[in-house]
């Protein structure tokens, strides 16, 4: 479909991506969460106008989106939509960030120039072992790379730049999409699924070449609130109850060896505090509840209840309240009922020569959210690795893999028609 003296521009254009500090934070109270994403995105904007897409714009909210006509005859070839996200973990800086291209990969570990410490592990790497002779990007050691998720707008633009320059390449209506703040778990707050008007979507923001991932976990964010009695330390017997010490006696009773990040994969779901704050009379424990089923977050919810119960029998003097929101859940109830989506897909990898793999990932991504809120979106590999770190990683043939893979999906909505 992409002929081999095509010039590619993913790697250019994801260059120049990661030059821009697009950290995005939890804390904020405005959205975008920072204005330097919308830095990007005003620089995204005149890329895709300059070619050719004069629909392409920013709304105040910092989500960038623009059309690729289509330019067959068929009338009923579904509008499909593909979308990144513009903002980079905020565990991380995303300032300066330095890349470097280590060509004619050689197999070994990749120890990061700025800090020597910073080793790119194969055994920490199994995915290193195939690309012996491949250029891979990381920075310097400094920062994070921001493939996650530049890596997916340069393959997306990269895309769009192929099918307006090649017009023998029949395809429908193409949606394109880069949303703000996907980190922080806000990347479709403000979403108009209406006004994108596409049937179906991808996101372009998984990790291994030719993985296409259609199933979450189902999260929910769990918060505990322990309220003790406030009294000078000095005048305190008998009258004093630290709620710290209420949080401390719970926290000991949470599973060790299990439902934890640290001791599960795969399908095993985790109840996972990760924030805790407060003094003596108020003590707050911040959970992440995730599990691939609806069952079995309740079953976690109900596990943390018992031992909040549990714990404040000791505490007769004290009280808690347990809150409980829900997230987002598992996508794959929605895309159980639009076969049509993953085949596709799947199709599209085989026909470039990959073998598809489809299955989960220990997270969510905006698709988890799409997909319930009406546009059916499973994700499908960018070639992001490590990411979140100082580790991460590409692979600049991974990413023309998923240039090709964005171009014959279209291709097959078109043919298929």
């Amino acid at each position: 479909m992409i002929p081999s003296d095509y010039q590619y521009t993913c790697l250019s254009r994801f260059l120049k991506y990661v030059s821009y500090d697009t950290q995005s934070d939890e804390h904020s109270e405005t959205f975008p969460s920072t204005g330097k994403q919308k830095i990007l995105g005003a620089d995204l904007v005149s890329e895709l106008r300059t070619l050719g897409l004069h629909d392409a714009e920013m709304d105040a909210y910092g989500y960038v989106t623009a059309t690729i006509p289509a330019n067959t005859d068929k009338q009923d070839v579904p509008v499909i939509g593909f979308i990144a996200h513009m903002d980079t973990s905020p565990d991380v800086s995303g300032a300066d960030v330095r890349p470097i291209l280590h060509e004619q990969y050689n197999g070994k570990d990749i120890v990061l120039p700025a800090d020597d410490r910073i080793v790119i592990t194969v055994a920490d790497n199994p995915a290193l072992a195939g690309k012996v002779g491949e250029t891979i990007i990381t920075a310097d050691g400094r920062t994070l790379l921001g493939a996650d998720n530049k890596a997916g707008i340069a393959e997306i633009f990269d895309a769009a730049h192929f099918l307006l320059t090649h017009p023998e390449v029949r395809h429908g209506t193409i949606r394109i999409c880069i949303t703000p703040d996907e980190e922080i778990g806000q990347g479709t707050k403000y979403f108009d699924v209406e006004k994108f008007a596409a049937t179906y979507a991808y996101t372009v923001d998984g990790e291994k070449l030719g993985t296409i991932e259609n199933e979450t976990f189902c999260a929910d964010s769990l918060t505990v609130t322990f309220e003790g009695v406030s009294i000078h330390p000095g005048f305190a017997k008998g009258k004093l109850l630290n709620s710290v010490k209420i949080a401390a006696r719970f926290l000991e009773k949470l599973p060790q060896d299990s439902l934890s990040p640290e001791t599960t994969e795969q399908q095993e779901g985790y109840v996972h505090p990760h924030g805790i704050s407060g003094g003596v009379e108020q003590t707050t424990v911040k959970f992440l509840l995730r599990a691939f089923t609806t069952e079995e977050l309740r079953e976690q919810e109900a596990l943390i209840r018992r031992l909040v119960d549990e714990t404040m029998k000791d505490f007769p003097a004290g009280s808690v309240s347990v809150t409980v929101e829900e997230s987002y859940r598992n996508m794959r109830y929605v895309l159980d009922k639009h076969p049509d989506v993953l085949e596709i897909a799947s199709e599209a990898m085989k026909r470039i020569g990959l073998t598809p793999r489809i299955g989960s990932i220990r997270g969510g991504t905006d698709g988890a959210r799409l997909s319930y809120m009406g546009l059916p979106c499973p994700n499908i590999f960018a070639g992001e690795h490590s990411f979140h770190s100082k580790r991460e990683w590409a692979s600049v043939q991974d990413m023309e893999k998923a240039v090709q893979t964005i171009v014959m999906i279209a291709a097959l909505y078109e043919e298929r028609a």
